[in-house]
């Protein structure tokens, strides 16, 4: 089971959980979770007006092994104006756009805005 919380923090509400969103999907093979600004397919999304943020921006996937990983998928810029990075503990590493990394016990992908304090904070839970 993956569990996702999503946040959207601006400014001065750092910290804050107000409107919090929640998503999850048992770790079956196939399974995918989308964070982005397209209601339609993103079951975690961001207000519509946050371009940073692509329309499908972070796809989570379950592997045939049960095991999950997030990808950075590429927009319709050849240029990102965002920069996301995992966060588990301490660790923290850099998620280059298209890329993927797998994911393993909790943290949380942050999304940041390169021109403006805004971020999308998307808190995991892997439950194996």
């Amino acid at each position: 089971m993956l569990e996702l919380t999503m946040a959207t923090v601006s400014g001065t509400e750092e910290g804050a959980t107000a409107g919090m969103l929640m998503a999850d999907s048992p770790s079956d093979p196939g399974a995918v979770l989308r964070v982005g600004r397209d209601r339609s397919v993103c079951r975690l999304a961001t207000p519509e007006d946050w371009l940073f943020v692509s329309r499908v921006h972070l796809e989570f996937l379950c592997g045939p092994d049960g095991a999950w990983q997030v990808s950075w998928l590429r927009g319709s810029q050849d240029e990102p104006s965002s920069e996301v990075r995992l966060v588990i503990g301490q660790y923290t590493q850099s998620l280059v756009y298209g890329g993927t990394l797998p994911l393993a016990g909790s943290g949380e992908i942050i999304v940041y805005d390169r021109t403006g304090p805004r971020s999308v904070n998307v808190g995991f839970y892997h439950e194996a």
